[in-house]
């Protein structure tokens, strides 16, 4: 797939996503549209024709990254529609904007480049030149489905912890968030480790595409919109449980809980 049609379209899609949120006030709206364009660019772009590619292995990358997207997608899509308030990480973002005008669309634009480099990666995979799927493909099939249920299975356990009544106040601290305070963002990194593992090949040099989107996705999480972010709100909602829950979680790779 030509690399200006990713980008066009990346640009389209969140451009789509910053008339979304100017329309309904909620900027949540931008990490459903974003997953969902990663899903549906990403297929498309893997299942472009390519010579010498596997027409298997095309169809299971474009498989894997729509399994990733409707799952995430689908989750983000109906907890924001479900909010009773629009997301706090992007009110605060708006308040310093002064509003969804330009400089929002220019942020939006920054995750439109991100696009762009998980969908190479994908493509990249894709285009291995060896007929046949071979155990590349299966290690990459069983990170992918392995990631998507573990991070499924932690907004599951975070959406039960916060159903209940008795845990207002209270820092989830059970099942996978016992293990990592971040498991979500976890597992959602992990998929991005699926790619280099279905490219991985000396001789097919366009593989170390792949590389570029788990370390993209590492610093995104870790550094930029998602840990960071997440945190202080924690420490400003609820500061000392959240210390003491720091002092013995391990920050973002499961590992057994220190002692309290």
């Amino acid at each position: 797939m030509p690399i200006i049609l990713v980008c066009a379209a990346s640009i389209a899609a969140l451009s789509a996503a910053w008339l979304i949120v100017r329309r309904t006030g909620d900027g949540g709206w931008t990490d459903v549209i974003w997953a969902l364009s990663v899903g549906l660019i990403g297929a498309a772009a893997a299942l472009w024709p390519a010579p010498d590619a596997a027409p298997a292995r095309q169809g299971l990358a474009a498989l894997l990254i729509g399994v990733w997207a409707l799952r995430l997608g689908g989750y983000l899509a109906v907890r924001t529609a479900r909010a009773s308030s629009p997301d706090p990480r992007y009110e605060d973002f708006r308040k310093a904007w002064g509003g969804w005008g330009l400089k929002a669309w220019g942020f939006l634009m920054i995750q439109a480049a991100t696009v762009v480099v998980l969908v190479v990666s994908i493509r990249a995979a894709a285009v291995r030149p060896e007929p046949g799927l071979d155990w590349r493909d299966g290690l990459a099939a069983l990170v992918v489905l392995a990631a998507v249920a573990g991070e499924a299975v932690a907004d599951r356990q975070m959406a039960a912890f916060r159903g209940d009544p008795s845990n207002r106040g209270r820092v989830a601290d059970t099942g996978l968030w016992a293990w990592s305070r971040h498991p979500n963002y976890f597992f959602e990194w992990t998929v991005w480790l699926a790619w280099p593992a279905m490219a991985f090949d000396p001789g097919h040099a366009a593989g170390w595409l792949t590389l570029p989107a788990p370390v993209l996705m590492w610093w995104l999480l870790n550094h930029v919109s998602g840990v960071p972010m997440l945190e202080a709100q924690m420490l400003k909602s609820r500061p000392e449980a959240y210390r003491r829950y720091q002092a013995r979680v391990s920050r973002f790779l499961p590992l057994p809980p220190r002692s309290r």
